[in-house]
């Protein structure tokens, strides 16, 4: 474990879980993902895949709270259908959460061992999107 890992939100996890038990069927859904906004609320959201490249949960989250009007997003987690558990953001999942939130945590590890890390630990040595944003004058 990190030396930078934090306390698991435990709520958040069962908020995610109850959103994959409930609403998670059949492969269009398969992941449910929640995340605590800075005011408290608990945003959920679940993946739309599609062959086309669907969001991700944890994407869906992110643009329900931006029209919920949640702002900053303090803890993520995603947890898959069929009890799977907690899962790990994908790599895409991982990129824009550290440019949109760059301190958000992320718990990840399932099989009863959950850890929330910083978003920037599960990246090391990343692309900042921002940086090609910088005046070179």
């Amino acid at each position: 474990m990190s030396a930078q890992s934090r306390a698991v939100d435990h709520e958040l996890v069962a908020a995610a879980a109850e959103v994959a038990r409930s609403r998670c069927r059949g492969d269009n859904h398969t992941v449910a993902a929640a995340a605590r906004a800075r005011d408290g609320r608990i945003v959920t959201g679940v993946n739309a895949y599609h062959f086309t490249g669907g969001p991700c949960a944890e994407l869906v989250v992110i643009g329900a709270a931006a029209a919920l009007g949640a702002g900053e997003l303090d803890t993520i987690v995603a947890v898959g259908d069929r009890e799977r558990g907690v899962v790990p953001p994908c790599g895409r999942c991982r990129q824009v959460l550290l440019d949109y939130f760059p301190a958000i945590e992320v718990i990840v590890g399932g099989g009863g061992s959950p850890r929330a890390v910083p978003v920037a630990e599960l990246l090391p040595e990343t692309y900042v999107w921002a940086d090609h944003q910088l005046d070179a004058g």
